[in-house]
């Protein structure tokens, strides 16, 4: 403490932002950088204090919330089963949880890179003894998802094969590994915004005259971040006082919507797209898929179709806090909880067509930096009955020549959970504008089925035949790991079903981005499975 420069305030001592980063490293033994400390500022978990401009924190106030948080986080109360937490890695910044292409499409379900890196590579951690996988191996990944086992196969030198039954999910594995023409893309994209731009006449005007009224009223009645610590701190009774602002802003909103004529609902309210989007956002998305269906490469078509997915999801009617789980359509300023002031609908998909697209193309050629000379081959299909080598044989004959001869090292999945997630419904929209095949009825332990005793047993089958049929592709002394949040106890009775023992189990914690979701914990587990 005696090395930092602290400031006067009051009975407070203060410090800047470097030094609180510099101060809460040492404190918790793992690196916490500047815009660590800012989020915290932002969100109200502690108080911003002024110095004649210079912005300063309480290091009593910043070990308080610390001291807080861990003391919940390590509560029995919260975890029912002791945890693994150097299998939590807490120590990654939100950055690198979702580093290079593994933040193209927002994916609910999916699990984070450095849980498939610890497991496949025998020199990621000094804490694990165990090598299960080498370069050169085979990797399956039978739910293969948005695909992270697939790219982190191909980061670490291994091949690998995904296999899901949403078409959705291939088409974003594919786009994550492969090969694609930037430039050419690029060009695309351009070409795109341009078409899109034609659109926008007076609701430029329109969206540029709400956000300065938008920007005068949450400065005078929801400042940052005085006014999240002041909720915080029940020095303000949210509800009640956001309810009354948000009332007095419609009118101002509805004022502005008369002024320029925006027309705001579709005429129809039969598809996803007619529900979801405001008028002025639908057109855009039309006009924008119907290009990309001519263009002739079928690879930038693919690159660009994820593009368009990734903007039409941030463009959906709704409120910020419930664009994971939708409630209900939203086409006024609304009071935004997840930001503490007032938010608008989005009235164009020009500003996210724009930025998902340069994030897209930048992660791509930050993955080709890292890519090995390996095989990932994706399949659509149904992981209880695909016949793997003639599938993989149709798409990369050379690979299924390897595939042959070596056959599958092993598994890293994340099977479903019970009763959890809808996975077609997530990516409704684009199954809509695309018009790809759904096949909601082969989802094992979708969310519309429930998870009463009958949806149990048959996901329990389910899982057992998915685990036998690939089991015939596999070599021989094969490592099987599944990721599951087994609430249900359910893996014991699959196992034994699928004539294979569970030989180790690894519990850790997930944590889901401390500062905003400090009391959603939850832990999971790894079984490990080999042949009995």
């Amino acid at each position: 403490m005696s090395q930092l420069m602290l400031f006067d305030f009051g009975q407070r001592k203060l410090v800047d932002l470097k030094e609180a980063s510099t101060w809460a490293s040492r404190y918790l033994n793992r690196k916490v950088t500047v815009s660590n400390i800012s989020y915290l500022l932002q969100y109200g978990r502690i108080k911003k204090y002024d110095e004649h401009g210079r912005i300063l924190v309480s290091l009593e106030e910043l070990k308080e919330y610390y001291d807080s948080f861990f003391r919940q986080l390590r509560s029995k109360e919260l975890l029912e089963q002791p945890v693994n937490w150097h299998l939590s890695f807490d120590q990654y910044k939100e950055e690198e949880r979702t580093k290079h292409v593994h933040r193209l499409h927002p994916y609910k379900g999916k699990f984070i890179p450095q849980l498939v890196e610890y497991f496949l590579d025998s020199h990621t951690d000094e804490f694990k003894r165990d090598v299960y996988f080498s370069s050169g191996d085979i990797v399956l990944d039978p739910f293969c998802g948005s695909g992270t086992t697939l790219v982190q196969a191909n980061e670490l030198g291994m091949h690998a094969i995904g296999v899901d039954v949403s078409s959705f999910n291939v088409l974003l594995s594919e786009v994550k590994v492969g090969k694609h023409n930037l430039a050419f893309i690029t060009d695309m994209v351009h070409n795109l915004a341009s078409k899109i731009e034609e659109l926008r006449g007076v609701i430029s005007v329109f969206e540029e005259h709400l956000s300065q009224e938008l920007a005068i009223f949450n400065s005078q009645y929801f400042p940052s971040p005085e006014y999240k610590r002041k909720v915080a701190s029940k020095e303000i009774e949210e509800g009640r006082y956001a309810k009354d602002k948000e009332e007095t802003f419609l009118s101002i909103y509805n004022k502005l919507v008369d002024k320029y004529q925006i027309k705001l609902r579709q005429d129809k309210d039969k598809t996803f797209l007619d529900k979801w989007f405001l008028d002025p956002v639908r057109k855009e998305i039309d006009i924008v898929a119907k290009e990309i269906k001519l263009i002739t490469d079928t690879d930038a078509r693919k690159v660009l179709t994820v593009i368009l997915s990734r903007t039409v999801r941030s463009c959906r009617a709704t409120k910020h806090s419930d664009l994971a789980t939708l409630k209900e359509p939203v086409i006024t300023t609304y009071y935004c909880k997840k930001h503490g002031k007032i938010c608008k609908p989005l009235f164009s998909a020009s500003k996210w067509w724009d930025f998902y697209a340069k994030d897209t193309l930048s992660r791509l050629e930050q993955f080709n930096r890292l890519r090995t000379e390996t095989f990932q081959v994706c399949l659509t299909g149904d992981s209880r009955r695909i016949d793997i080598y003639n599938e993989v044989k149709k798409k990369n004959i050379k690979f299924a020549e390897i595939l042959q001869k070596d056959k599958i090292r092993g598994i890293f999945s994340s099977p479903p959970y019970v009763g959890l997630i809808d996975y077609h419904e997530q990516h409704a929209y684009a199954y809509e504008i695309f018009g790809f095949e759904r096949n909601d009825e082969a989802e094992i332990g979708s969310l519309s089925k429930g998870q009463g005793e009958k949806q149990r047993r048959a996901y329990v089958e389910d899982i057992v035949r998915v685990l036998i049929n690939c089991r015939r592709f596999l070599q021989k002394g094969y490592d099987i790991f599944l990721v599951a949040n087994d609430k249900f106890n359910l893996y014991p009775e699959i196992a034994k079903q699928a004539e294979m023992q569970i030989v180790n189990l690894f519990n850790r914690p997930v944590l889901n981005r401390v500062e905003k979701n400090r009391d959603n914990l939850y832990s999971e587990t790894i079984f490990h499975l080999r042949q009995k």
